[in-house]
């Protein structure tokens, strides 16, 4: 089988070598995705809203892929600020309360300051 990368279309991927998912097999890795809409080119100051988009964005990476949210097997979260934690793990169930991945929240900064949360995910293709 091949390896496909995939693309947001950021430049920011060339620069920085990366792709926003990498396909290799049934197995789909989606890079930290953050809140950034790139249709808007701007990012929300609410952190619930930057989940909801960041969310939007896994979705469009997974679907480039063949696969979608239902595939998802590990959820890593990026959480800026912890006091943050009660509006937005009530947004990760809204997406993940049936699919029920494992998954890890760390608090850590990100590299612009505008980004409240930052989300990775695996997923595998069910055949």
């Amino acid at each position: 089988m091949t390896r496909r990368l995939i693309s947001s279309g950021s430049a920011f991927e060339k620069t920085a070598g990366y792709s926003r998912a990498v396909v290799d097999g049934d197995w789909i890795f989606v890079s930290g995705t953050t809140g950034f809409d790139y249709a808007k080119m701007s990012i929300s100051d609410d952190v619930v809203e930057q989940t909801h988009q960041t969310f939007r964005n896994i979705q469009a990476a997974l679907e480039q892929a063949g696969s979608g949210l239902k595939d998802v097997v590990r959820a890593r979260y990026i959480i800026v600020d912890p006091a943050d934690w009660p509006r937005v793990a009530p947004v990760f169930g809204q997406y993940f309360g049936e699919i029920r991945p494992a998954s890890t929240a760390i608090i850590s900064g990100l590299v612009d300051p505008k980004m409240k949360i930052e989300i990775e995910v695996t997923a595998k293709k069910q055949g």
